[in-house]
């Protein structure tokens, strides 16, 4: 019997999981404007957000949120996070029990400071809950090119199960029980991607990139360690892969961002031009408040929370981590 899948959001990346679930199993995308819906439908396109690419015939799409997830066997959550929990309280009253829910989203609800898998479990308890995760540009999948991913969910069978509704030929899916790991490596890319578009706005070269990337990681890394992630998964696809994709790659909307401020626009200007969300940028406050929390230094993404918060220029946040001491490059075990 076929495990039918609804995928809740139909914005760039939610698009592309239901089009390579769609390829293996049923599949139904909801879209909240009617219109995108019956485009997706009819055309097989999503002219909003991958307008030149072609979308899987037999993918289905609607704009009622019911008719989407009542008949699911699987849920994915592909929302901004500061509309996770809305979208998914609506969805609760036609979700039927034990459903497993797999979140896409790369953010944290702003308050609460909740990663979407612990927004998950609040809003609809007793599902097994899980994240998709990795190095994973929506344009280049689509155009058929290679990328591999990562499922995580504490529930090794489960997510065993879950891993051939999204894998394709080109699509490759990894396992990791690792969540909080693989939930944080996906929020934290994604400011460590903002200070990297900012070395590229103010000029500065690919050394400056390299450290920016190989530091951020560092943080990233010890961050996600005190809040009980493992830290080889900051290693693995959902931590280095997905960093390297997101600061290089012209088509990063975090890095996109940081470009911009580098070269002297304001956040405000920049999000008022973009149709998409970067979560970098209400994720900086929230990921600063965390360390804070717990007692870790993370200077590049206190920079970037400066820049896109405080006022800060981009300029002005590069010569703040030029004058920071240096120290140790790993820790060490000290004798005892």
């Amino acid at each position: 019997m076929d495990i039918r899948v609804a995928v809740v959001g139909a914005g760039s990346w939610g698009t592309t999981v239901a089009s390579l679930a769609a390829q293996n199993t049923p599949t139904v995308l909801w879209a909240r404007r009617p219109e995108l819906a019956e485009e997706i439908d009819r055309d097989h396109r999503n002219g909003t957000y991958l307008a030149d690419y072609s979308l899987p015939e037999q993918l289905r799409a609607t704009a009622d949120l019911a008719e989407a997830v009542s008949v699911a066997d699987v849920l994915v959550m592909a929302v901004p996070s500061q509309a996770f929990r809305s979208t998914l309280e609506g969805v609760a009253a036609h979700l039927r029990p034990w459903v497993p829910v797999v979140s896409l989203t790369k953010g944290l609800e702003l308050g609460t400071r909740m990663r979407m898998s612990q927004v998950i479990t609040e809003v609809v308890p007793g599902h097994p809950v899980g994240v998709l995760t990795g190095p994973n540009l929506a344009k280049e999948i689509l155009a058929g090119h290679a990328a591999a991913s990562v499922i995580a969910m504490d529930d090794h069978n489960v997510a065993r199960a879950l891993k051939g509704l999204f894998a394709t030929e080109l699509f490759r899916v990894f396992i990791n029980e690792d969540v909080v790991g693989c939930e944080l490596g996906g929020v934290l890319k994604n400011v460590v991607a903002i200070a990297a578009g900012m070395a590229d706005g103010v000029g500065a070269g690919d050394n400056t990139r390299a450290a920016v990337i190989t530091r951020g990681l560092a943080e990233s890394t010890r961050l996600g360690m005190a809040m009980g992630g493992e830290a080889m998964t900051f290693a693995g696809l959902a931590g280095m892969g997905d960093l390297v994709a997101t600061c290089i790659s012209p088509q990063s909307r975090n890095r996109s961002v940081g470009e911009q401020l580098g070269r002297g626009r304001t956040i405000e200007e920049i999000i008022a031009s973009m149709n998409m969300v970067a979560e970098g940028v209400k994720a900086s406050r929230v990921v600063m408040e965390l360390a804070y929390e717990h007692g870790v230094e993370m200077p590049i993404a206190s920079e970037v929370k400066a820049v896109c918060h405080d006022g800060r220029t981009a300029e002005e946040a590069y010569r703040g981590l030029l004058k920071r001491p240096t120290g140790h490059e790993l820790p060490r075990s000290r004798p005892g």
